[in-house]
């Protein structure tokens, strides 16, 4: 009856519903340095299975083909997408891109991150009051392992193996500070999305493999850049009109519903 046209129509609603979302996100995103895009996975929901497939018919034959009514769609999930962005040159000394595979690590404290470390593929990195390494953001997450630069450096670089390396005023040889260590996961897409473009460990995404650029198909480290978000603006908008007009449709489903549940209401009179 038209009544289950009508609540099919109101899941595409609410799925579509949350897709704008998402998609609104991605597109406010579109220039925060080293941001994921994300995407929304549907799927249908049960049927009302009305006759078998394969079942013997009227003439002695099989169906060769069954009778479902479907009952609308869901929202399955969203997928982040860990595809690579565009690097930007910024010249800055403690700005890192990472070419291939890999996140950085910082420390958080935050009962979602196991450890109190979290990922993240932002490389735009200063220095603390303490020197420490950190986020260059409002919080100022700790890299880790923590690397100090000493008060007296007059230059910072970054090898592609992930070496910081200073000019101490005195030594004619530049003095090696510390090693950025990158993280990978076998099931990136199961992180948990923490803000900040911050990402934590979760039992979909499985345990870090943790090593050293360059090494375990990690990806190597490009000091001097940063990473763009990953976020297509063309096909953003390509995917807002699809779904906007998908939106459209299912309205159009449920006014031609109602209207048939009023023609039926009217038929006693």
């Amino acid at each position: 009856m038209a009544i289950v046209a009508l609540h099919s129509a109101a899941t595409g609603l609410s799925a579509l519903n949350t897709q704008l979302d998402v998609l609104a996100n991605n597109l406010a995103n579109v220039n925060t340095n080293g941001f994921r895009a994300s995407r929304v996975n549907f799927q249908d929901l049960i049927y009302q299975e009305k006759k078998l497939p394969g079942v013997e018919n009227a003439a002695g034959d099989q169906r060769p083909i069954g009778l479902y009514v479907g009952l609308g769609v869901r929202v399955a999930g969203t997928q982040l997408d860990f595809r690579e962005g565009a690097p930007i040159n910024t010249e800055r000394e403690l700005d890192i891109y990472i070419e291939g595979p890999g996140l950085f690590r910082v420390q958080v404290n935050d009962d979602r991150a196991e450890g109190g470390i979290a990922y993240t593929r932002l490389g735009a990195f200063t220095k603390n009051s303490d020197g420490e390494i950190v986020l260059a953001n409002d919080v100022g997450r700790r890299l880790e392992p923590v690397i100090v630069v000493p008060p007296d450096a007059t230059a910072i670089s970054v090898t592609e193996n992930g070496e910081i390396y200073v000019q101490i005023p005195g030594e004619a040889e530049p003095q090696n500070i510390g090693q950025i260590e990158l993280a990978w996961f076998v099931n990136p897409a199961g992180l948990r999305q923490m803000g900040e473009n911050l990402f934590a460990e979760t039992a979909a995404s499985g345990p870090p493999l943790v090593g050293e650029p360059g090494e375990g198909g990690l990806g190597v480290t490009r000091g001097g850049l940063l990473e763009a978000s990953n976020v297509d603006p063309t096909s953003e908008l390509v995917n807002l009109i699809r779904t906007q007009r998908a939106f459209e449709m299912n309205s159009q489903t449920i006014r031609a519903a109602d209207e048939t549940l009023r023609a039926v209401s009217q038929l006693r009179s």
